[in-house]
């Protein structure tokens, strides 16, 4: 970066950008802990940074734990799409979009874990419900176009709404996330083979 660029960078940037690096900072510690078992006070006695400095840049783990996983999510959303974009078939696609979902979760499943208790904590906590919505709208949305995607290489039409893509999409993941955490060795590689197999039964 250039001296000129960062003379150009505003307290709101700096702001942001501290935001961020706190963020990622305790998110390992949000992963492990979970909704229940953490406060601002346990999420800075498992990173470097002090109570009162979390407390500034964020007014509780509310705000926090819906900050730490927009991001993650946005990340996985970013560099999962950008495996399936070259595929030129139905089945590489298919394949594509198997080994991205099944990668994403073999790399962090505990971050996995974390959305979904923070998706089930928004049944219970109506400042989780609005953040919660806005990230299952942007998965919804990505799996709606991989599933419109493969529609169009074969030469097809979607048979399914997009929230019921969604729906299947996710229920396959989240019991491949369950039981790869419970050691279930084959668990990936099941994710792989039931995405391949759910794209050919959504479309006709």
């Amino acid at each position: 970066m250039t001296s000129a660029a960062v003379r150009r960078r505003t307290p709101a940037d700096k702001f942001e950008d501290r935001r961020r690096e706190l963020a990622d900072a305790a998110l390992l510690a949000l992963a492990d802990l979970g909704y229940a078992r953490t406060s601002l006070r346990t999420i800075a006695e498992h990173t470097k940074f002090s109570h009162g400095l979390l407390h500034y840049y964020f007014a509780d783990k509310v705000e926090l734990i819906t900050y730490c996983v927009r991001r993650y999510k946005a990340a996985c959303v970013k560099r999962y799409e950008g495996g399936v974009g070259e595929a030129a078939t139905p089945d590489e696609l298919a394949a594509a979009c198997a080994d991205g979902l099944a990668e994403a979760l073999g790399e962090a499943p505990l971050m996995h874990r974390m959305w979904y208790d923070l998706r089930t904590q928004s049944l219970f906590e109506p400042a989780f419900r609005e953040d919660v919505a806005e990230i299952d709208d942007s998965l919804q949305d990505m799996i709606w176009r991989n599933v419109s995607a493969y529609a169009g290489l074969a030469g097809a039409e979607p048979t399914c709404s997009a929230p019921e893509a969604y729906a299947l999409f996710d229920g396959l993941f989240q019991q491949a996330l369950l039981r790869h955490l419970a050691g279930a060795e084959d668990a990936l590689g099941d994710l792989r083979r039931g995405v391949r197999e759910l794209f050919p039964r959504l479309v006709g």
